[in-house]
């Protein structure tokens, strides 16, 4: 009886331990598969900006790679401010922070930082003009910097130093946007990440950098403190590959390097030019660009010849796009001097050097490879592709290829290539410049866009006020 009792009991207990594990089974849903990584950011031009042709930024580009590496779809988010994106990160409204942002004590403290993007200087930013500033200590006016922004805790330290200094903070304003304050006269000093001043001078040249405040401040991503611990080491391991496979050397070339050369006088006349000379020949270029960011063969027409459809050098190229006699024969063109065949030309002759130029050469690169091939011939480009590969460097990668063109004039070098001696340093320096001139360019396209926007969603309030204006004029002539 005991043995049957024992029995019905172990039954009873095993069956009630089944119903519950059923139970269990049941109530436990199944872990939602993430599709998506969500990245707060700002708008800025190394940062995240949209375009006519697509997306970009170095933080887009990086997050864009983190995305794919991860196998997820990526969301890019943009904030109006810093804050904001504290706010988000915090609520789990996105995953992580790309958005240029410093590596500061106070942000150690608030969340978890990447591994270092790059670096910057924080520099004081005047106008020109103004009294040039020795050091903080001497300034005639108050700083103007972002809420919340690395900028605040340099002030912060350097108040220590001098208890007299102040500063006024602008929530609803980015670096930019301060810049451009600045540039109007409306604010006297700022600071900025030396990489944004190098970039916003092409647009707004009477801007200057006074003192560096702050050297060689990491620009990280950062991510929530807690429960972020995969997410952590997926971008280590993620950042050290991109690192040895070259991707942040090559964002670092596309994005700064260009822009360090600053010429205040060419970049006035280019601003100019753009008003007063490209309007006569942008339906030209837009025309005949085939494949090819019309800015992309403006930029290439202006460095060749300040829009200028009679220029000549003493070598014989003559013509808005500086072609050669044998070049323009090549291209079917028999008047360098008339504006339209040039850019017909000049368009026809770069879009065959890009088709001629190796399959190992990555779609964003290959224009400034065919651009140096203008300059300085296809051949020359060759040798230095060849001369690299042989140093260890990479053939297809124009950070490289900008490195190893200027050895292509030294006869330890030349004396090795099939085609010889070589300006290649001057082919470095017009790619450079050509792509500083696109980027205004492009700048200027945005500007003018933004303009179209706010006009269009003015007249649209206004109709809408008018609208509602006339409907209540019928409606109070109703009888009641």
């Amino acid at each position: 009886m005991k043995k049957l009792l024992f029995v019905l009991l172990t039954m009873t207990l095993l069956a009630s331990c089944q119903k519950v594990s059923v139970e269990q089974t049941k109530v436990m849903p199944e872990p939602i598969k993430k599709t998506t990584l969500n990245v707060g950011t700002l708008y800025g031009a190394q940062i995240f900006v949209t375009t006519g042709q697509g997306e970009a930024g170095f933080d887009y580009e990086m997050a864009s790679r983190f995305a794919k590496y991860l196998k997820l779809e990526l969301k890019m988010k943009p904030y109006s401010n810093i804050s904001e994106l504290y706010k988000a990160l915090e609520s789990g409204e996105v995953d992580l922070l790309a958005a240029g942002l410093a590596d500061t004590p106070s942000r150690r403290e608030k969340f978890r930082l990447g591994p270092p993007l790059y670096r910057v200087n924080q520099v004081l930013v005047y106008k020109q003009g103004t009294p040039i500033p020795k050091d903080v200590s001497t300034l005639e006016d108050n700083i103007t910097v972002i809420t919340d922004s690395s900028f605040v805790e340099t002030l912060s330290q350097l108040q220590k130093l001098y208890p007299e200094l102040v500063w006024e903070q602008e929530k609803e304003k980015d670096s930019e946007e301060l810049m451009a304050m600045i540039a109007r006269g409306e604010i006297t000093y700022t600071i900025a990440d030396s990489s944004t001043f190098e970039i916003n001078r092409r647009y707004m040249p009477e801007l200057r950098a006074g003192p560096i405040l702050k050297e060689k401040q990491a620009i990280v991503w950062l991510l929530p403190p807690k429960n972020s611990d995969q997410l952590m080491s997926d971008l280590l391991t993620f950042w050290h590959y991109e690192k040895r496979s070259g991707t942040l050397a090559h964002l670092n070339e596309k994005y700064f390097a260009h822009v360090k050369r600053f010429d205040y006088v060419d970049t006035r006349a280019f601003l100019r030019a753009i008003d007063n000379k490209l309007p006569k020949y942008k339906e030209s270029f837009q025309h005949y660009a085939d494949g090819i960011d019309w800015r992309k063969l403006a930029a290439t027409a202006y460095q060749e010849s300040h829009w200028n459809p009679n220029a000549r050098s003493p070598t014989g190229v003559r013509g808005l796009m500086m072609l050669t006699l044998p070049t323009a024969k090549q291209v079917g063109i028999q008047n360098r001097l008339d504006p339209i065949q040039s850019i017909k030309g000049g368009a026809k002759y770069l879009n065959d050097i890009l088709n001629r130029l190796p399959d190992s050469i990555p779609d964003n690169q290959r224009m400034w490879f065919a651009l140096a091939s203008y300059n300085i011939g296809y051949g020359h480009v060759e040798d230095a592709r060849k001369l690299a590969q042989s140093m260890g460097l990479n053939p297809s990668a124009w950070r490289d290829l900008k490195e190893v063109l200027p050895l292509l004039h030294k006869r330890k070098y030349y004396q090795r290539t099939r085609y010889g001696y070589a300006r290649g340093n001057e082919a470095v320096h017009y790619v450079d410049s050509i792509r500083r001139y696109y980027d205004t360019l492009v700048w200027v396209d945005n500007q003018n866009q933004l303009l179209l926007d706010e006009k269009a969603s003015t007249e649209e309030s206004q109709l809408a006020e008018k609208m509602g204006g006339e409907q209540e004029n019928i409606s109070g002539a109703q009888p009641q």
